[in-house]
């Protein structure tokens, strides 16, 4: 059970770090970014062949993923979502599932359809036993990555002037511009920061599941956009709060119910909740004037 227990939290880190970019997005462009699923492809596939072709050194590979999604993700939101910015909701959404697939395309052109081996970046280091249950490398640089993130980025946004501008744009865009703030750029922002953390994410997902191909980065998106609306979407606390919760529910529902049900479990799950919290578990509602 404890060992079921660890490996769900771990699982659900990598989704609160994912849905982090989510959440960002949402909670200051009010724009749901599909793509950024397929940028923790882009970052695994980067960091892939770093290690492999490159024989970088661990913390470089990641820096250099986190970098070239960095600038990725500002790409995407330059080309793709820049000229959106007073279109309908819809107009968005047809153009993020049409980026998504875009980067699968180019993805299947540049690596291949062939499933590729992920090198062991913990290969040196053995698994350790805590109370009975072995506990992986990759577990534990996880859950400690997801605090420490989560940490850094609440401070960020509280204590920092880029991200006091975030949370003004985030409330009004109109009253943030006319208070001398660069909404573009904060925006450009908010996405450089999300697709750097997928980079990370990219990286544990891979060492944790080590078969990469371009479509990697799909089912695990989904899941993570899930636990950003089942904790609160707009919420930093909740993105951590909500993955962490998906991971151990999808675990404990394929060690003690069934595997193939896992995720029908985990998304009935969160239609349960959002029953009760149409919101989210951390979500605010919000009361427009008319």
């Amino acid at each position: 059970m404890l060992a079921h227990l660890i490996n769900g939290i771990s699982l659900g880190s990598i989704y609160a770090i994912i849905a982090l970019g989510y959440t960002m997005v949402y909670g200051i462009a009010k724009m749901l970014n599909f793509a950024h699923g397929d940028v923790i492809m882009v970052g695994g596939y980067v960091s892939f062949c770093a290690l492999t072709y490159l024989n970088l050194p661990v913390p470089v590979a990641v820096l250099f993923a986190m970098v070239v999604c960095t600038v990725l993700g500002i790409t995407i939101e330059r080309l793709a979502y820049k000229p959106l910015r007073a279109a309908t909701s819809l107009a968005v959404l047809i153009t993020a599932i049409g980026m998504s697939y875009f980067l699968q395309n180019a993805a299947l052109i540049i690596w291949k359809a062939n499933p590729k081996a992920y090198p062991n970046i913990f290969k040196n280091v053995e698994a350790f036993e805590v109370g009975g249950a072995m506990i992986s490398p990759v577990a534990v640089v996880s859950i400690a990555a997801n605090l420490i993130i989560m940490i850094v980025l609440t401070l960020f946004t509280t204590r920092t002037k880029m991200g006091k501008a975030m949370r003004a744009v985030s409330e009004d865009k109109g009253a943030a511009t006319l208070m001398g703030i660069n909404v573009n750029f904060t925006i450009s922002m908010t996405f450089a920061i999300g697709s750097g953390l997928a980079a990370i994410a990219g990286v544990l997902l891979c060492t944790a599941y080590p078969t990469l191909m371009p479509t990697t980065g799909s089912m695990p998106g989904i899941k993570a956009f899930t636990a950003a609306v089942f904790g609160g979407i707009g919420s930093i606390p909740g993105a951590m709060i909500g993955g962490i919760l998906l991971g151990v529910i999808e675990i404990l529902a394929r060690a003690y119910i069934s595997s193939e049900l896992a995720d029908a479990i985990v998304f009935g799950v969160l239609i349960v909740v959002l029953i009760f919290r149409p919101t989210g578990l951390l979500g605010k509602q919000i009361h427009e004037k008319v």
